[in-house]
């Protein structure tokens, strides 16, 4: 990678591993940070909101020193934005210095095409979304397409410049709540960052910094954007802020099975009163 250290590193779907293997990499990445210098920036990420708080809790009663950086993905959308109503308030009290949004499209969920196939071997269909939710998406698709738009572009947008504004809450002064997307071509990266800078156009205080023009199609774009955003929810009715299981029920650390661990307990799978919506 060319780089003599990392910005900073995450301990990926920590749902899968026991609280105490959290608590031992992110002690041991500090002492990497602290010893070596190779690491300036520590954090966890994964899928559960509910799961994530408490790590990030556990990490600061147990160390005294909260994490630098939460990662959560699929849960800051236009289908669901609990990471906000569950989860930054939370996070703020542990201490975290960056939440970070992931998959604003809920890992290809929101897509007028549906969701990706073919992204694991020979699995074809990974994505852990449902039939039923799968076909209301379909519905909203459909109907924002009569709109003359586009759910990915509707999507995007919602999701990059709501949480410019309300991720910023954990970020300090000045902060801009951030956003992680993944993109398959030049064109697309550009296309993304097109829209963000004229996202950044119509964010509180940049009045001065920005075009008159600029600043005001921005905001009307926010207002449209909002009002299409509306009718979606009004579609999506239960499916509204609908999380899945992460891990499923069926999960088993087999770390723990074979003995690598000292307990073997079971990896409690979090989950809200909307996850009690059928699971298909």
């Amino acid at each position: 990678m060319k780089t003599d250290y990392l910005d900073c590193v995450y301990c990926h779907d920590v749902e899968f591993v026991t609280p105490s293997e959290v608590l031992t990499a992110v002690t041991e990445l500090r002492r990497i940070r602290d010893v070596e210098g190779t690491v300036k920036y520590i954090g966890i990420s994964g899928y559960p909101v509910p799961l994530l708080c408490e790590l990030a809790e556990m990490v600061l009663r147990e160390t005294g020193e909260p994490l630098d950086a939460v990662q959560s993905y699929a849960n800051f959308t236009l289908q669901n934005s609990t990471l906000e109503s569950k989860g930054l308030e939370r996070l703020r009290k542990a201490g975290v210095g960056v939440v970070a949004n992931g998959s604003p499209l809920g890992m290809g969920l929101l897509r007028r095409q549906g969701v990706p196939m073919g992204a694991q071997g020979d699995h074809g269909d990974f994505h852990p979304s449902g039939k039923e939710l799968r076909n209301v998406v379909a519905d909203a698709a459909r109907w924002v397409e009569g709109k003359g738009e586009r759910l990915e572009v509707v999507a995007i947008r919602w999701a990059l410049e709501k949480w410019a504004r309300v991720g910023a809450g954990v970020g300090g002064v000045g902060a801009i709540g951030v956003s992680v997307m993944g993109v398959s071509k030049v064109e697309e990266l550009e296309e993304t960052i097109k829209v963000w800078h004229s996202i950044l156009d119509g964010l509180p205080g940049r009045e001065e910094l920005v075009e008159k023009k600029d600043r005001e199609w921005s905001l009307s774009r926010r207002r449209e954007v909002d009002e299409i955003a509306e009718g979606v929810w009004k579609i999506l009715g239960k499916w509204k802020d609908y999380t899945w299981a992460s891990p499923d029920e069926n999960f088993v650390n087999l770390r723990a099975v074979k003995g690598v661990l000292d307990e073997a307990a079971p990896i409690p799978v979090v989950k809200d009163d909307v996850s009690k919506v059928s699971r298909l």
